[in-house]
């Protein structure tokens, strides 16, 4: 009897250790950082030389569609040997292992949840920039996947409440309540929200599927589009307006040519989409700014349905206020 005794208290020590052990390998901890910021880890003397530069021409690289430079990401370099604790928490880190098989890793949540680790191993310095600069698209696409969601999931913490936009169009954005309905029409939304240097802007609208060819001229097509609708709703200060002859001032949303604008074929939430970079300026005033527009195709309504995020914010960085406008695109639901 005493030996069953025994055997029973052992086997329950056993397993309360068990439990205890798995309790501790299922605690996650939140993962922290800024938007758009990367931690490398890395060795001073490597980050310094020749693997450091192969990752800043990588992350650092300036954004397209921005009137002025800005880095990809804003990089933190830390020490392994400083590596631990808090700093382990970011949302995406970037490793760099030394005198390893060649490899580039994909790996999440091994600090934190959610987290997005990319570990690249070598055997040595060459060996590292190689697998940097072949694997650099993938590195970013990756890291800026995790920033988007995390965007969006900041923003789900204080949703908007407005249902008109899914009744008159047919769809559902992700975007936080700071933003109001600035213009409506029938099938047009401007929505802006107000930022400490200036304004964050969306416009929504449809267009017949005929409205947009796939041929050589798209980029034209999209521009005469958006600068077409733009002028029709987005006004600059002074439009309307007379000036010291009588006449009328004219003062609207345009694209600014001189920037070439940007255009690539891609998806938003697995339908085809037509994607346009460039900046925009306001004639007759002083104003612009980058934005971003997607047509996204939906064959099944036989329509396109296009949102475009805009910023103005003068004499400050716009990255991230612009992930915020793309991170909104991105969320789109059509029904």
């Amino acid at each position: 009897m005493k030996n069953l005794f025994v055997s029973i208290l052992t086997l329950l020590l056993v397993v309360s250790c068990g439990d205890k052990k798995s309790s501790e390998k299922k605690i996650v901890l939140d993962s922290s950082g800024n938007i758009n910021n990367v931690s490398v880890i890395l060795e001073n003397d490597l980050w310094d030389g020749s693997i450091g530069d192969a990752i800043r021409n990588v992350l650092a690289a300036p954004l397209y569609g921005l009137p002025q430079d800005e880095p990809t990401f804003t990089l933190s370099q830390i020490p392994p040997s400083v590596f631990s604790g808090f700093v382990t928490k970011n949302r995406t880190i970037l490793k760099i292992e030394m005198n390893k098989e060649a490899a580039v890793q994909y790996l999440d949540n091994v600090y934190a949840q959610p987290q997005k680790v990319i570990v690249v191993s070598g055997k040595d310095r060459s060996e590292i920039i190689d697998l940097i600069d072949e694997n650099g698209s993938k590195i970013v696409e990756t890291f800026k996947a995790m920033e988007l969601k995390a965007r969006q999931r900041q923003m789900a913490k204080s949703p908007h409440k407005f249902d008109n936009i899914e009744q008159k169009l047919g769809l559902t954005l992700q975007f936080d309540a700071a933003y109001f309905i600035a213009r409506e029409a029938d099938d047009f939304f401007w929505i802006r929200k107000d930022i400490t240097t200036g304004t964050t802007n969306l416009m929504i609208y449809e267009l017949p599927y005929s409205a947009i060819k796939d041929n050589d001229s798209v980029v034209n097509e999209i521009i005469k589009i958006r600068d077409s609708v733009a002028k029709k709703y987005i006004k600059g200060r002074q439009d309307g307006e007379l000036k010291a002859n009588g006449e009328k001032i004219e003062s609207y949303m345009t694209t600014e040519m001189a920037y070439a604008p940007f255009v690539i074929e891609t998806t938003v939430n697995d339908r085809m989409a037509i994607e346009t970079r460039g900046i925009w300026d306001l004639k007759n005033d002083f104003m612009g700014g980058p934005f971003l527009n997607y047509a996204i195709e939906d064959k099944k309504n036989n329509r396109w349905v296009v949102i475009e995020g805009f910023a103005f914010a003068p004499s400050v960085e716009k990255r991230d206020y612009m992930l915020e406008l793309e991170s909104i695109v991105k969320s789109v639901k059509i029904n």
